[in-house]
């Protein structure tokens, strides 16, 4: 999207000192208040997001609120954009449990400074990761291979199976926002000629055919992200896109801008728990208690590789870290709290 010319870090800068005021001042609010109980008669709608972290998050933190808070909870579909629209112009969702930030910016950024919408903390304490990746036994083979140039100068190496005369390069499912992030890079580096760009139709059957290639040990060039099971799992190794360029990635990821497609790498999105301003004002408890739930990349990947692992959809996941990460998240909570939770497991 377009930033009006300023950086995406002195925007950020603001926002967080904004969303920290509000946040302070709902905490000043809630001085008093049981810290083991809801605090609300308001149904707190959690939204699950489309890609397997933020919907294990979503299931985890439903369960938490609903069993050891005594919250009602709803747990709702949701996906970047249009949650963020509807929790921005409707107060609803009430919770984001995973939003990357990068590709909403401009909105955000004004539901901060209306007064519509907080971060509550941050999901990934170290950041998201995003880019394009090969297998580290295709980049042993041919050690030459360090960068997006390098790897696009050998299309002979990783053959699309349905036109061997050029390169695959697999994308994101269609309407994700990384699809039009990588169409965009896909064109500023000039690859039409001698590439494919592989549409995969869902998450599902991008995971699919980058696990197959992995299990043959076959090459394949692919845009993914973390955390992830895909890259707890597997052995990929990042391409060097250059330096990130937040005005160009912002452009190259707004169907509405004129400018050129650029190439730019993909910027370290912060993953936050978004939440409508009421969260803030009304539930100071539920707000506190989101202050505390960040999980580092690994620790996400290892809650994704059971799920991927084991066939287990994001409730399933989220109960499998409840029952054997318990270290992890008692600390988020009250001692009373923790054994509600861990009873209701049993």
């Amino acid at each position: 999207m377009p930033m009006n010319g300023r950086p995406i870090a002195f925007l950020a800068g603001i926002a967080l000192t904004v969303a920290s005021v509000q946040f302070a001042t709902a905490q000043e609010s809630g001085q008093g208040a049981d810290p083991t109980v809801c605090g609300t008669d308001r149904t707190i709608d959690i939204a699950e997001m489309t890609w397997p972290s933020a919907a294990a998050l979503a299931h985890i933190h439903a369960v938490i609120l609903e069993r050891g808070y005594g919250c009602k909870v709803e747990i709702v579909a949701g996906d970047t954009v249009p949650t963020s629209s509807s929790m921005l112009s409707r107060g609803t969702p009430a919770i984001a449990p995973e939003l990357w930030t990068s590709t909403i910016e401009e909105p955000w950024q004004k539901g901060i400074e209306d007064g519509k919408v907080v971060k509550l903390g941050d999901a990934i304490t170290d950041g998201t990761v995003e880019g394009w990746f090969i297998p580290r036994y295709v980049q042993e083979a041919n050690p030459e291979l360090a960068s997006a140039d390098d790897v696009i100068a050998r299309p002979d190496l990783f053959p699309d199976p349905e036109d061997s005369s050029k390169g695959r390069l697999y994308s994101c499912p269609p309407g994700w926002a990384c699809e039009l992030s990588t169409s965009a890079l896909f064109e500023a580096y000039g690859m039409g000629d001698k590439w494919n760009l592989f549409s995969p139709g869902s998450g599902g059957a991008l995971d699919a055919s980058i696990a197959r290639a992995f299990l043959r040990e076959e090459p394949i060039l692919f845009y993914y992200w973390g955390p992830s099971a895909i890259l707890g799992k597997y052995d990929a190794v990042p391409l060097d896109l250059g330096e990130a360029r937040p005005d160009v990635y912002a452009c190259n990821t707004d169907p509405d801008c004129t400018g050129e497609p650029g190439k730019t790498a993909y910027p370290s999105s912060p993953a936050i728990v978004g939440a409508a301003a009421w969260i803030g004002e009304e539930a100071p408890v539920v707000a506190e208690y989101f202050s505390k739930v960040g999980l580092s990349n690994e620790q996400i990947s290892k809650l994704l590789v059971y799920g991927d692992e084991n066939k287990a959809d994001a409730a399933a996941t989220a109960e499998n870290f409840l029952k054997t990460e318990e270290d992890v998240w008692a600390g988020w909570v009250p001692a009373d709290v923790a054994e509600k939770v861990r009873a209701s497991l049993q």
